[in-house]
């Protein structure tokens, strides 16, 4: 039997339901903030996500899937959204048409990680950027709006934290300091962070190994290296979040994992997934339009994962969904009369209405069951004496009460129903 590749996962009818209540939460929230929809192609070229992401990022360095198509080109499954929208942006001058851009995505992402809870190698994000403005406000917009989707799933164990890394000229004088301090240190590092000591030093931060962070313990601060408009923005971001009630932790050690942070960056996170905690993050990335190839442009963003957003659901069982019910199911007393249930469902389901039929040939009984099954809120009986009285039977499941209409009156049947 062949299976589905590891890593991947089928979305079953059973769960559809969860995705699209999630799906049309964040639409909706979105388009509150009047953030308009963005869709990219599924492959980009491999140049894109190694400029714009970085070279010495693990994305880049060990988890995307790269081929050469048949013309030779290296080409990538996206791992992520925001190199792909910039693109977008600037190959179609959506800056020169608009002086703020608002855009979200709903989109699969691929990543060759190591499976495990709330993490897959197709999974699926939505997200928003903002591009054209370097106002703080815009940071806090992404959190709140972020904040907000997860709270209307009914999620209640959210940490929100946040840290400011600075332009990259401060940044730099930090990493000078930190490299000196970790200088005679290396040795007590796990591998992964004596490997980013010189490519990608800011990611010892953000190692959860507690090697790492005994190591760390009295490093210097990136904080205490901020230049002055980063430290005024990042208060105008919590003075925000203050005056919404939004509340937050200071992180000085999130980095988040991609290159083209600057200033503001931020994650949610859950204690209902295990160790994958985090189930949204994002940040400003003023430079990344630029190092692109588009004209100088200030950006701010978030993704969040889908899968371990609805697994904290899950966990947390915060999602009360009713359960899915059909309209009518028309049960045939007789089999000569299919040709007459398909008709009478066809002009039904062109009425904004939900219906099924029996397509195996059952007993009476047994379509009953199957309208049980289907959680039907009324059976249509078509048939027998009230049949050839041009009359059909209407019965109601939820109080057991039913009445004869007249079988050419869907206008009575229709009000009936609905």
């Amino acid at each position: 039997m062949i299976k589905a590749i590891t890593g991947t996962k089928d979305i079953l009818p059973s769960d559809v339901t969860k995705w699209h209540h999630l799906e049309g939460l964040v639409r909706k929230v979105f388009n509150n903030y009047n953030y308009v929809e963005i869709r990219t192609p599924v492959f980009e070229q491999t140049s894109l996500f190694a400029r714009g992401i970085g070279e010495e990022t693990d994305i880049v360095s060990k988890e995307m899937y790269t081929m050469i198509d048949r013309g030779g080109t290296s080409i990538t499954l996206k791992p992520e959204m925001t190199a792909g929208v910039v693109r977008a942006f600037i190959e179609h001058s959506l800056g020169e048409k608009t002086s703020l851009n608002k855009l979200y995505y709903i989109s699969p992402m691929f990543r060759q990680e190591r499976p495990q809870a709330g993490r897959l190698r197709q999974f699926h994000q939505f997200g928003a950027e903002a591009l054209g403005s370097s106002s703080p406000f815009l940071d806090a917009e992404m959190i709140e709006m972020a904040y907000l989707i997860l709270k209307h799933l009914g999620l209640k164990d959210l940490i929100v934290k946040i840290n400011s890394l600075g332009t990259p000229e401060s940044r730099e004088v930090y990493k000078n300091e930190l490299r000196k301090f970790l200088s005679d240190k290396k040795d007590k590092l796990t591998d992964d962070s004596q490997n980013r000591l010189e490519k990608n030093i800011l990611r010892i931060l953000d190692s959860k190994a507690e090697q790492d962070q005994e190591v760390l313990l009295n490093a210097p601060s990136l904080f205490d290296y901020l230049d002055q408009s980063s430290i005024n923005d990042f208060n105008a971001v919590k003075n925000y979040l203050n005056s919404i009630n939004i509340p937050y932790e200071e992180d000085t050690k999130l980095v988040r994992g991609l290159d083209y942070y600057t200033k503001t960056t931020f994650e949610i996170i859950s204690n209902k997934v295990g160790s994958q905690s985090s189930l949204c993050g994002g940040g400003r990335y003023d430079l990344l339009v630029e190092e692109l190839g588009g004209k100088p442009t200030p950006g701010v963003g978030f993704a969040a994962g889908m899968e371990r957003i609805l697994l904290a659901c899950e966990n947390e069982n915060s999602l009360n969904l009713p359960e899915r019910q059909i309209d009518v199911f028309i049960v045939r007393l007789e089999k000569e009369l299919q040709y007459k249930v398909a008709e009478l469902a066809s002009e039904l389901r062109r009425n904004e209405l939900i219906v099924d039929y029996d397509y195996l040939d059952r007993s009476v009984k047994a379509q009953m069951r199957e309208a049980n099954r289907l959680n039907s809120r009324f059976v249509l009986f078509i048939g027998g004496e009230e049949f050839n009285r041009g009359e059909i039977v209407l019965k109601n499941l939820s109080d057991g009460t039913q009445e004869n209409l007249k079988l050419n009156d869907l206008n009575e049947i229709i009000k009936r129903v609905k």
